[in-house]
């Protein structure tokens, strides 16, 4: 799948999912799918390092990783940048990589270490406390089930069927 002018990200671009705010989680997991599928998660999960010289005393091969490294995470940055609606942009405008961006995000919506603990005891909570109503079908139970579950999941807690 290649576009007009040899650039497959602008054919798959109307498949970018857009963050406006809400359900974090879940644009999170499309945002990696999409990454990994493009082969960009890892520099935007872990960055590159960027020599200190600016590169100007690497070998040539080194070199050549480095400009590949630089336009790779320019590519992501430029994802991430149009995966969010203008009132989120402002948030992520100043970063320059991938990786800054997507951290900046992540610590916005998703919070840190202590909210997620908070969030997923709360979930834990509200899936223990699920009960079936008496005017509700199984089918119904089940989809309020999973839609717990799968918030669980989606803050990275790993739970068994």
């Amino acid at each position: 799948m290649a576009a007009a002018n040899g650039s497959s990200l602008s054919v798959t671009q109307f498949l970018i999912p857009i963050f406006k705010g809400a359900s974090y989680e879940f644009w999170k997991i499309k945002m990696r799918t999409f990454f990994l599928s493009h082969d960009l998660w890892e520099l935007v999960e872990s960055g590159y390092a960027e020599p200190n010289d600016g590169g100007v005393n690497l070998f040539a091969h080194q070199r050549n990783e480095l400009k590949e490294n630089r336009k790779k995470d320019s590519k992501a940055l430029l994802v991430i940048q149009q995966a969010v609606d203008e009132s989120i942009f402002s948030r992520i405008v100043a970063a320059t990589k991938s990786q800054k961006a997507w951290m900046i995000l992540e610590k916005e919506y998703q919070g840190s270490d202590k909210v997620k603990i908070v969030k997923l005891q709360g979930l834990r909570r509200d899936f223990e406390t699920l009960f079936m109503k008496s005017s509700e079908s199984v089918h119904e139970f089940f989809a309020r089930v999973l839609v717990v579950v799968n918030q669980t999941r989606a803050m990275g807690e790993n739970l068994s069927d």
